[in-house]
């Protein structure tokens, strides 16, 4: 059991007790993977409605920023409260969308068709790793973990410091640079992204199997959420480092 219950993934909202602490919670039924499956895409389809109604809505741009603090407290309430995951995170998803919404628009008006690139580079991806996960073509073994953990600790060690170094008018060039080394490290961090997805899918699988309780459905649908808004923004970023050099 020990070996089962090691660190499952690189998103902070997928941690290695997650699922563990809440087993003795069970009381109305148990987390199924069909059960997460249609809470990530009712989820989804959340994130997509409020996004392309953010986008279209010019009165609603100004609630970008808002949006984006309400999401990261849903984000944090869902983290230590996931038996509010029933109301934190269809709302998470909403907050999001409008967040995404304004963010593409402002994309899309500098590169028109990046958007449409990233959505199904984004998507696409999702359902090719969740087939070679699903083949055994890709593992999730001890060591794989491990990388990808540590992988996902040093990128966002790097954006932090990055975010810092901003409030004093400087930044880490590698990041927003549109040349080699800028575009190179974009695309490291969207494999890194998206690898993540795996062991999401490993740890959602996991709970799955060990009985987590009903409620925990809506957290894995979080925990996969969370990775997949990261993947899109990161795509996002590194189209749009490539279009800027043509």
């Amino acid at each position: 059991m020990s070996n089962h219950l090691a660190l499952r993934s690189g998103n902070p909202a997928l941690q290695s007790s997650t699922f563990r602490d809440h087993l003795s919670s069970v009381s109305e039924g148990t987390m199924t993977l069909s059960g997460t499956v249609n809470k990530t895409a009712i989820s989804l389809i959340l994130v997509i409605a409020s996004a392309g109604y953010s986008w279209s809505n010019p009165a609603m741009h100004a609630l970008a920023m808002p949006a984006a603090l309400i999401g990261f407290v849903l984000a944090l309430v869902t983290v230590f409260k996931p038996k509010m995951g029933h109301v934190t995170v269809p709302a998470y998803a909403v907050a999001q969308g409008i967040f995404l919404g304004v963010i593409s628009m402002i994309f899309n008006a500098q590169y028109p068709g990046i958007v449409v690139q990233a959505v199904f580079l984004t998507f696409g991806t999702l359902g090719a790793l969740l087939l070679a996960y699903m083949s055994g073509l890709i593992k999730a073994t001890e060591n794989f973990k491990l990388g990808i953990v540590a992988a996902t600790g040093g990128i966002a060690f790097l954006y932090l410091i990055n975010m810092v170094m901003g409030f004093f008018g400087s930044q880490i060039s590698v990041i927003s640079s549109n040349d080699t080394m800028g575009i190179i490290f974009s695309g490291v961090v969207v494999v890194i992204a998206a690898l993540n997805l795996v062991l999401d899918f490993d740890f959602i699988e996991e709970g799955a199997e060990m009985g987590a309780p009903k409620y925990m459905e809506w957290y894995g649908a979080f925990g996969l959420l969370v990775t997949l808004i990261w993947l899109y923004l990161e795509i996002l970023r590194l189209l749009a480092k490539l279009s800027s050099r043509r």
